[in-house]
């Protein structure tokens, strides 16, 4: 099957390469990028009218916890700052069950979609004891949706009564843990580029994990070629924790358990000195940038410069629903402009930059040469915009307006070739439905 997206009104290509003349789509991947005027070099099954349309590549979402959507805007977790935040929480994800991890994960990939995201991450780190396999239940409902995915498979095993932050009914012990991370790469990962499912492994963060299981993770994920993921860097509070717990800052921690690689990406990456940002960049470590969500919790701004410049590949990840209170990714990205500029000016943050972190440079966290780019041979990923909103009325260039007009929702977008939003609605999900379903289940976790 081949598609020609013709002649849109703009598409974001790599540099040099003049894509106005639209995009052949065959099968799962994109076969041909056309200048102005020209004709595809074979005959096409289907020929889709871009004319109005901003086209993007699909928007890849580097960090997230689906099951968040079923606590935004929660009353207990109001204007707290991380660790209090995650205090007034644990108490609550602790009660998640099956049904209420399977329309959580539904719902955050409907909404992602529709903000023109193709490929989400997502950190799942709470295995209450009703729902062991949580992961299990994550695949079944991702599958559901046509989104391509990493699910990583998280870990907490240091419980508050052991000096870390969770609830001793949220963690699990390392061996149950480690046993599981097998067995779920063992039984989902796709290794191959066009994978929609992968999976790494996450232990949550310094202050829910022992270095034990930081580097026995580490050992299991370099073990089966997999990546691993983890949060750092996010608030001082964590600078103290590892001082006072491991007598180390984050950074050095990260190197002590064999982290310190290029198959590692954080999510935060805030309060790196320049030595450590040095540090990071030689490895190659990635770094998921996550404005709204610290700007909400107050925790600070990604050096998103000073670390690309150092080597370190930067992505950008919506994070969780109940610290950014939504999942849009190409809000997100006028996020990431607006902060950037708050920091650096002007003239050092352009609209590209921002796209580019949530395209090109989420790519190369995850590792993948497939996606995140419009050129022939990549992943048939895309996002179209109209601009016929009345916010984009009397804008000049169509990509600049997409993210300094404020887009939030795509007109249509392809996931390996296949259309999973149509005029702006879900092509298999009724939204409707998947909306009552999910405000059921979120007043079941409080009830």
């Amino acid at each position: 099957m081949r598609t020609w997206l013709r002649n849109p009104l703009a598409v974001l290509t790599p540099e040099g390469v003049d894509g106005r003349g639209g995009i052949v789509i065959e099968d799962d991947h994109i076969a041909e990028v056309l200048p102005a005027g020209a004709q595809p070099n074979r005959p096409v099954d289907e020929r889709f009218d871009a004319t109005d349309l901003v086209v993007l590549p699909g928007l890849i979402n580097t960090h997230h916890h689906f099951y968040q959507t079923l606590t935004r805007a929660c009353p207990a977790a109001l204007n707290k700052e991380l660790f209090a935040w995650l205090q007034s929480l644990y108490p609550i994800w602790a009660g998640l069950d099956a049904d209420m991890i399977h329309v959580a994960t539904r719902l955050a990939a409907a909404e992602l979609l529709l903000s023109g995201c193709t490929t989400a991450v997502d950190h799942h780190y709470i295995f209450p004891v009703a729902v062991p396999e949580a992961l299990d239940v994550q695949v079944e409902a991702i599958r559901t949706m046509g989104i391509r995915a990493v699910l990583t498979r998280g870990s907490m095993s240091l419980g508050e009564d052991q000096g870390g932050l969770p609830p001793r009914n949220t963690i699990q012990d390392e061996e149950t843990i480690l046993a599981d991370c097998e067995r779920v790469v063992g039984r989902y990962h796709q290794p191959d580029n066009g994978a929609m499912l992968q999976i790494a492994l996450a232990p949550c963060s310094p202050f829910s994990v022992t270095e034990e299981l930081m580097r026995e993770t580490a050992r299991l994920a370099r073990k089966y070629g997999v990546r691993l993921h983890s949060h750092l860097g996010e608030t001082r509070d964590e600078d103290e924790f590892c001082l006072a717990t491991f007598g180390v800052r984050p950074v050095d921690y990260l190197e002590r358990v064999g982290w310190l690689k290029s198959d590692v990406w954080l999510a935060h990456g805030i309060h790196f000195t320049d030595a450590e940002i040095d540090r990071l960049g030689r490895a190659g470590v990635g770094i998921c940038h996550c404005p709204s969500s610290n700007m909400v919790l107050g925790s600070g701004i990604c050096r998103t410069r000073e670390l690309e410049a150092a080597g370190c590949p930067v992505g950008l990840g919506v994070d969780g629903s109940a610290s950014n209170d939504c999942s849009n990714l190409i809000q997100e990205v006028r996020q990431a402009l607006l902060i950037g500029r708050l920091r650096y000016g002007a003239a050092a943050v352009s609209h590209l930059d921002a796209l580019r972190l949530a395209t090109t440079g989420s790519a190369a966290c995850l590792g993948r040469a497939d996606i995140g780019t419009i050129e022939p041979g990549k992943q048939a990923d895309l996002a179209l915009f109209t601009l016929d909103a009345p916010r984009f009325s009397g804008a000049g260039n169509p990509l600049a307006a997409l993210v300094l007009c404020g887009a939030h929702r795509a007109a249509h977008v392809l996931v390996a070739g296949t259309w999973q939003v149509r005029d702006g609605s879900l092509v298999n999900t009724d939204l409707t439905t998947l909306q009552a379903e999910h405000a059921a289940a979120a007043q079941r976790l409080f009830s």
